[in-house]
């Protein structure tokens, strides 16, 4: 059975405000997520349809907050909550929160290239 952890994660990313150890099965991408500063990713999604991000994610906020912006209301998760993003989001983490998500390989891929890129594009700025 094919199976991942947060100490077998391929794929690292100690970059910013986060922790990041995902690692793909079949066609999920599953990540696990330490927020190291508060951030929101409204910047980082500028550009995408509706500058919002358009890939569903499910996924177990361990400990934290996560709060979830749409077009028409917000949703907030707290501790051993299990959730569904909806497309069409733009999520804000506090500080400290940990979760676990599932995504769809190939579309959270595009989101992430998306968000490195703005991400340096706002490096690059200040």
């Amino acid at each position: 059975m094919p199976k991942i952890s947060k100490e077998s994660a391929p794929n690292i990313q100690e970059a910013g405000p986060a922790f990041d150890a995902s690692g793909d099965l079949d066609d999920y991408t599953v990540e696990f997520v330490s927020i190291r500063q508060g951030h929101s990713l409204v910047e980082l999604l500028k550009g995408l349809p509706d500058d919002r991000c358009p890939c569903p994610h499910w996924g177990y906020l361990f400990t934290g907050k996560i709060t979830v912006n749409y077009a028409d209301h917000d949703e907030v998760y707290e501790g051993g909550d299990a959730y569904y993003m909806s497309p069409g989001h733009i999520p804000a983490a506090e500080t400290g929160s940990e979760f676990l998500q599932f995504s769809p390989r190939e579309q959270v891929a595009e989101i992430h290239a998306h968000i490195q890129a703005n991400a340096e594009r706002l490096m690059r700025q200040h």
